[in-house]
């Protein structure tokens, strides 16, 4: 089984509280991904999206990549890896750097001097910082800048968008995936993933929110002129819901997951009381019946109190826009018949369920919201190929030849 070609296919992997994914694609010319391969296991290991057995998690994820290598007919060498969890943290931060070179014209170093400037915040000790992404560059106080390279001035800045996480956390995921047998291209955290998959660009560039809702976590985007200006990651979800019906109507919680996945929706007023449901009883000892309407009432309080969590993380945001593109919803959660009615009366937006798209090969499998973090990581995984092949195109001639000249020495002395 041959390895994956980096120039040409990408992996991405999802290690959710209550499965783990790992997608493959085939990066085109122009940036489709086709997808050719989807593992998918049962979590195991992690609680809240947090990992509290290496060895439990590994083996998930082992199984995801072996059913993903079958079905794409890859070996899976390294993957982008999503990052989740209530310990993730994000500022907004700027840096600003003089220009060097007597032209006066910005090279690519002199971006790399002032992101470099734009990462010294206050840390502390325990934590580390996951993403320095820039929402834009400023030349001599011309703003909107999306690339800098090769513009003349005298002062360069950037507005970013910093990621941290406790380094524990991200130590016992990168262990978690290595013992998989996996190398780790880059930590991507989970809620920009998701908004890379979802979003149209008209909504990046004007604002929106992207809401989330996992099993065992709710992360939330916020993005604005193309870029991340707020993230935060809740440690509730549908795993609670799932508990909450398992509690209210005395079914064990495999059962409480099957009845919500095909019973359950909401707001309350809107289901009728007299249809009747089967449900079993603790124990295996018989059933007995509830109405829809019930079950509604056991859901509604605990979708209010996420959404409400949400509204208030939104809040905290102090994002001065209007978020005119509203807020979409994805992942799981989302599928919740009602769910994106009563989060329009909490949340005072616009709301809509947003699902991958714009996708080939196998995309059936895929265009679902519980899968918009999987396909994100993979859509965030080409566009770093993407830059890493200009970067490389960029390189000077006298590079090429040095490494021309090294490769046929070895080959001559061999």
């Amino acid at each position: 089984m041959p390895g994956l070609p980096k120039d040409e296919v990408v992996a991405g992997l999802d290690i959710g509280t209550t499965k783990v994914v790992m997608a493959v694609a085939e990066v085109e010319e122009e940036g489709r991904l086709n997808i050719i391969g989807l593992g998918e296991v049962p979590s195991a290991g992690l609680r809240k999206g947090i990992i509290v057995d290496i060895e439990h998690t590994a083996q998930a994820v082992a199984r995801a990549a072996a059913m993903a290598e079958r079905m794409s007919g890859y070996r899976i060498r390294s993957a982008y890896v999503g990052i989740t969890g209530s310990h993730i943290q994000s500022l907004n931060n700027r840096g600003v750097v003089a220009v060097a070179g007597e032209n006066r014209e910005i090279e690519p170093e002199d971006v790399k001097r002032v992101l470099q400037a734009a990462r010294v915040i206050p840390l502390a000790a325990e934590r580390q910082i996951v993403h320095v992404l820039p929402r834009q560059y400023i030349v001599d106080g011309y703003d909107g800048i999306i690339d800098p390279v090769g513009m003349t001035g005298s002062r360069l800045e950037v507005e970013t968008h910093i990621v941290t996480a406790a380094g524990a956390a991200v130590q016992n995921l990168l262990k978690s995936v290595q013992r998989a047998g996996l190398e780790v291209e880059q930590l991507v955290l989970n809620p920009l993933a998701s908004a890379e998959a979802v979003l149209q660009p008209a909504e990046k560039e004007l604002g929106a929110v992207v809401v989330d809702v996992g099993g065992g976590t709710t992360e939330i985007a916020v993005v604005a002129q193309g870029g991340l200006w707020f993230a935060s990651v809740l440690p509730v979800g549908g795993d609670h819901i799932t508990s909450d019906i398992a509690v209210g109507l005395r079914t064990p919680l495999s059962q409480a997951e099957k009845i919500k996945k095909e019973w359950a929706a909401i707001p309350v007023g809107t289901v009728p009381d007299n249809e009747l449901l089967p449900v079993p009883n603790v124990g295996g000892h018989g059933e007995h019946t509830v109405s829809k309407k019930m079950l509604a009432s056991v859901i509604q309080p605990r979708v209010e109190e996420i959404l409400t969590l949400v509204h208030r993380e939104i809040g905290r945001a102090e994002f001065k826009g209007l978020l005119p593109g509203g807020a979409v919803l994805t992942g799981g959660g989302s599928l919740l018949p009602g769910m994106a009615e009563l989060a329009g009366e909490i949340l005072q937006l616009p709301v809509r369920v947003g699902a991958p798209c714009r996708l080939g090969g196998l995309a059936d499998m895929v265009s679902t919201p519980a899968y918009a973090t999987s396909v994100g990581l993979l859509i965030y995984g080409a566009r770093s190929l993407g830059r890493a092949q200009a970067a490389a195109g960029r390189e000077p001639v006298w590079c090429n030849l040095w490494t021309y000249l090294k490769g046929w020495l070895r080959e001559l002395f061999q």
